[in-house]
This record gives C-alpha cells, structure tokens and sequence, in this order.
C-alpha cells in the first residue's frame, strides 16, 4: 500500500481553524504542522469565526437577555520551512495563538449609561525552528519563540460591583518577551505514518497596563482612580500531539491532542489588585487576597480526529470531529463557554504537484457555561446562564513545494 503522496496532499484538518474556537484564550492551535512537511514548502493561512454567544442575567440582577456578546474576528498564520540539506532543516512560523473579542452591549448588570462591557486581547508569534533529521524518519528540533501581547479591557455595570469595579479600564500596552519550544516526530512515508510531539514553553510578559476607575468607589479611593503600572502576565506552556496514519489505498486517518496549562494562569493588573485588597472591597468580597481580572480553575484538554481521502491527483477531501474540555465551569464573564463539540469538512484542489488550495469550514457547538465576575472566582456564585450557543469557522490555505 503505497501512500507516499498523501503525506503532503491529503491532511486537509492543517486547514487553520482547528482551535478557533477553544477554552479560555486559546486561537490557533500552535501546529507546527508545515515544519514537518517534506523538502522546501511556504503556506499562508486564513481562520475566520463567526460566533452566536448569549444568555440571560440572574438574581440579584434583573433576569435579562444579555444578547449576542461575541464578535466575529480572523486571524492568519504563515509558514516557511527549508530543508538544508538531509540532516537539517530550518522553519519560521507565524501564528495569532491567543485571543479574545467580546462585548456585551445595552444588557442589563453588563452596561451603565456611560458604556460597555468589552474586552479584546491580541497576540502574536514567531516562531523559528531548527530541525534534525538523523535518519529519514526521525525528527528532532528546538527553537525560539518571539510572542506579543496587547489588549483592551472595560467593566461596566452591576455585574461587576457597583461601587468598586463597575467603570473599571484598562489598556495594556505591547510587549514582547521570547519562550521556546522542542519536540520529535517519527514517519514511516511508504504508508504515510506521521507521529509528533511537540512542547511550548509559557512566556512572561512585564507589560506597562494603564487603569482607571471612572464610577465613585465609595471605598475612600476617591474619583476618579487612575495609574500606569507594571503588570506580569505569563501565556501558558502546552503540549500538541499530532498522528496520521494510512488505513488504506488513498486514505488517510488523523489525529490532534493538546493540553494547554490554563489553570495557573491570570491576569491581576497593578491598579486592580490594589483595589481589590482594600478593607473597602474586601468588605463585600470576603477575599482578603484579593483576585483576578481573569483566572481559569482547570487546564484546556482539546481533540480532532478524522479522515481524509484522495479521490485523483487535483482533489482529495476530509471530514472530522473534535472537543474541547473548556478551562473551567463557571467561567469569567468575558468569554463564557465551557468547551465545544465540533464537526468539519475540508476539500483541496492542486493544479499543479507543486501548489495546493485548501478550505473547510466547522460548525461547534459550544458548551453551556455560567459566568462570573472576578471577585466570584472559586465560588459557585455567577450573574449570567449562558446556553444553546454556537458558532461557525471558516479556514482558507494555500501551500506551494520547491
């Protein structure tokens, strides 16, 4: 059983959507996918998710619809990978891995006169690979990863506490720290076998994070309260396991795993935590510890596993399932799911043995989750049921040999 040509052609779920809707931040995914593909290869990709995010508000709010709170959003990632010659290989990676973009508008317990509810977080990351290759089917590589972060946050209304963080601000300014990862992967090309394991490392960022308090605290701050600051945020280290495997003539069976280490991640802004330890605030709180902006209470497990076809030397095509665990339940109220289910189909055209195009397209169905304000972080208090959500991803690549 000859499958050597499927090895490039045929694993259609490197289609750019895989983690496009995932637990807590996560976007792309973070496949090295391309790097491991044979000789001299260059792709770009495009993810775009249009997503349907919305519940109603709970005591002792007034119940209330809080309307569709997610934004549609695209991310891209591009790839160059060199083989120098048997031995070595050298790749250059670009992906968007973390991210968010949220907004609950004219919702009660979400909104004040003055504003709303809103969040974005965006990243970015290089990454560049050095590979070697000792015999034709191991693989074993390492390398830096250059990341940004930047972002946007705004708290409005009851939800949040009317007299500590209701009109809470915060810009977070762009900073870029370096991480790493290493990994192996194994392949048997005469029957397209393909295993990898791959490790990223977390990032520590110390980001400048400019914070205001624009409604009167009541907690003997003052009004308004403003600052810049030094903020520590880490991005978490994970682990991707990718398989592939002929199971007969022309056709392929694929697997994804991954697990991201999103419990011992959080967000708590130098201005923020001050006012979350004061006596005022812990008054109403009972944490003397103070809390997060944004934690999450467990890892991310996440799966996609599913078939690909070649059906001539122009066209193959592949159909797929996945899951994601969630990172915890309830969840914070600025990106409340739990998790998905999901199902796919991809198609790819090559005109030529040198270039390809590549589109699928998922529909997920997202997990119900109750959202909770930071200051609820641990308990099983939540201001809004979130249910029946759901959303679609679409994926566009094209990948050229040389």
């Amino acid at each position: 059983m000859k499958l050597k040509t499927l090895s490039t052609a045929m694993i259609l779920a490197t289609v750019p959507m895989t983690g496009a809707f995932a637990a807590a931040l996560d976007r792309s995914g973070q496949s090295i996918s391309a790097f491991l593909q044979p000789g001299n290869y260059a792709e770009a990709g495009l993810s775009v998710l249009d997503a349907d995010v919305s519940g109603s508000t709970v005591s002792p709010l007034p119940t209330q619809d809080t309307g569709d709170m997610a934004k549609s959003y695209y991310f891209p990632t591009a790839a160059l990978k060199l083989q120098v010659n048997d031995k070595f290989s050298l790749g250059l990676l670009y992906d968007q891995p973390f991210g968010a973009n949220a907004e609950y508008k004219n919702t009660a317990g979400f909104t004040t006169a003055s504003g709303n509810t809103n969040v974005e977080v965006h990243t970015q990351s290089l990454s560049l690979i050095f590979g070697y290759q000792p015999t034709e089917n191991w693989n074993f590589y390492a390398g830096p990863v250059y990341q940004e972060v930047r972002g946007d946050v705004e708290l409005q209304g009851a939800a949040y506490g009317a007299t500590s963080f209701s009109g809470y601000k915060a810009k977070i300014g762009r900073d870029g720290d370096y991480g790493w990862l290493a990994g192996a992967a194994y392949q048997i090309p005469d029957i397209a076998l393909k295993a990898s394991l791959t490790y990223r490392s977390e990032i520590k960022h110390k980001i400048k994070v400019e914070e205001s308090f624009t409604t009167a605290l009541g907690i003997g701050f003052g009004n308004p309260v403003s600052g810049l600051g030094d903020t520590e945020i880490t991005t978490p280290q994970s682990v991707n396991l990718d398989l592939q495997s002929g199971i007969m003539e022309n056709t392929v069976a694929f697997a994804n795993v991954r697990w991201v280490n999103w419990k011992d991640f959080s967000i708590r802004p130098y201005a923020f935590d001050a006012v979350s330890v004061h006596p005022g605030v812990v008054a109403q709180t009972k944490k003397p510890e103070g809390f997060d902006l944004v934690a999450y209470s467990k890892d991310q497990w996440s799966a996609n596993v599913g078939v690909g076809r070649k059906f001539s030397d122009k066209w193959g095509a592949n159909v797929s399932v996945g899951w994601d665990s969630g990172a915890g339940n309830p969840v914070t109220t600025l990106g409340p799911t739990e998790g998905y289910w999901n199902v796919g189909i991809g198609a790819q055209y090559s005109p030529a043995p040198d270039y390809f195009v590549q589109a699928g397209v998922k529909y997920f169905w997202l997990g119900d989750a109750k959202a909770q304000s930071g200051a609820q972080f641990g308990t099983d208090q939540y201001v809004a049921d979130f249910e029946g959500n759901h959303a679609i991803g679409y994926g566009l690549k094209f990948g050229y040999k040389f």
